[in-house]
């Protein structure tokens, strides 16, 4: 049988169907919620933050360790070639004045050969970052100077290098071998001369 006007209307259930929670503690968690997920995004920044940090650190950390392989990596064989130098050196300084000024043109070749080689072997050392130093007249520095012993020199003031006994040799801001040295102690001190007024009245009371 349908409906019809004037009939009673059917019955209705007086449940309703569940909504969205729009109870008085809604808010509070939707609050909550909000709170949190802020919470984690500030943390998942942080995270992120420290971790670029980190990766420019390693970056540069690589870069000058490559900078410094490049440029200490030859310390090990620049040491030993600095013995060769030393002896072509010693060899030199054994040749005296009066032996070039007599020598035949042979031996002069001779000795212009070595001399050619010693330059060219320090300029090669150069182009290496290698660099030869002899600090006479220096203030003493004990990062680049090995203090050898002192001399009494009034030319040169005291705490300054006055001889280089072997020079010295930095690879790049490195010391590859220190400058062996004598100190200066400054003008040899001399006994004080007495005092002459002090000197006349002794005689004075002498003769009294």
């Amino acid at each position: 049988m349908t409906e019809t006007d004037g009939a009673p209307a059917a019955p209705r259930s007086e449940v309703e169907p569940a909504g969205p929670d729009t109870g008085p503690g809604a808010p509070a968690n939707a609050d909550a919620e909000f709170a949190a997920a802020r919470q984690e995004a500030a943390e998942l920044k942080d995270r992120l933050l420290r971790t670029l940090a980190e990766m420019e650190n390693l970056r540069r950390r690589t870069e000058r360790e490559v900078a410094d392989a490049r440029t200490y990596g030859i310390s090990s064989f620049a040491r030993d070639l600095l013995d060769v130098a030393d002896n072509i050196g010693r060899a030199l300084e054994a040749i005296g004045e009066d032996v070039r000024t007599g020598a035949d043109a042979g031996i002069k070749a001779l000795i212009e050969g070595v001399e050619l080689t010693e330059r060219d072997l320090l300029n090669t050392l150069a182009k290496n970052g290698i660099h030869r130093f002899e600090p006479t007249g220096e203030k003493f520095d004990p990062n680049f100077h090995q203090a050898m012993y002192e001399v009494p020199d009034e030319k040169v003031p005291a705490g300054h290098v006055a001889q280089v006994v072997q020079a010295g040799y930095r690879i790049g801001e490195r010391v590859l071998r220190p400058a062996l040295v004598g100190i200066s102690r400054g003008a040899p001190k001399t006994a004080p001369q007495p005092d002459a007024a002090a000197a006349g009245r002794q005689d004075a009371s002498g003769q009294s």
